[in-house]
């Protein structure tokens, strides 16, 4: 957390903008308790099979739990019923699910749109040619709430050649924002991991998800 205040004060930014996405990606309920005993209050799974055994172990806990790994519309049901954000929906199919399973459980579930800034092929996202279509059409759902942008930018040693990606997104959202689309506000932008997030946070990442530097190196 000091890192993350330091990195949000070099830009001018208040460090309670910024919060912290723990990932604990292979590491079991016991390592999570841990973390949310030192003080993580979010905790962010990849995989619905091995978050539904945390989650239910940790069901008391005082957190917010926000799935990060690529979603199938088949899983959607799984997702809805555990995380209170989901970051990568990344088409209007999967969008569509969602908000049925939402509509099912009577909620309305928090989303951001994961976009490929980086048009890689190995990643998911959407094209950012058609974000703001996709994200036009899944603003029309009534069980699914857009909050902000997420992204992952390929893989640099140098975070500072995953500057331009980040600063895309950002751009993205600033251009929706002018749009002034009737109740939306996309006020989350999820961007940054353990090698790079002090440069995510100085170009407006509000979500930084860190796993490797907490935990360790995956179990």
């Amino acid at each position: 957390m000091r890192r993350i205040g330091a990195a949000a004060a070099k830009c001018g930014r208040s460090p309670n903008e910024v919060r912290l996405v723990a990932v604990g990606k292979t590491h079991p309920p016991e390592t999570i308790q841990a973390a949310i005993d030192a003080g993580a209050v979010i905790i962010g799974e990849n995989y619905i099979q091995e978050a539904r055994a945390k989650f239910d172990a940790l069901i008391h806990a005082s957190v917010q739990w926000h799935f990060i790994g690529h979603l199938q519309s088949n899983k959607a049901k799984y997702a809805v019923r555990m995380f209170d954000l989901i970051h990568t929906v990344d088409s209007v199919k999967l969008a569509a699910e969602i908000d049925r399973c939402a509509a099912k459980a009577g909620k309305v579930q928090a989303i951001l749109i994961q976009v490929n800034i980086s048009a890689e092929a190995s990643k998911s996202g959407v094209a950012t040619s058609e974000v703001i279509t996709t994200l036009q059409e899944i603003h029309a759902f009534n069980h699914i709430r857009i909050k902000g942008l997420m992204t992952m930018p390929p893989f640099f040693d140098d975070p500072e050649r995953a500057r331009p990606y980040f600063a895309a997104l950002r751009g993205f959202r600033d251009q929706i924002a002018a749009k002034k689309i009737a109740g939306l506000e996309l006020n989350e932008l999820s961007m940054g991991m353990s090698g790079d997030f002090e440069t995510a946070i100085e170009e407006g990442a509000t979500l930084v998800r860190i796993g490797t530097a907490l935990f360790g190196e995956r179990q």
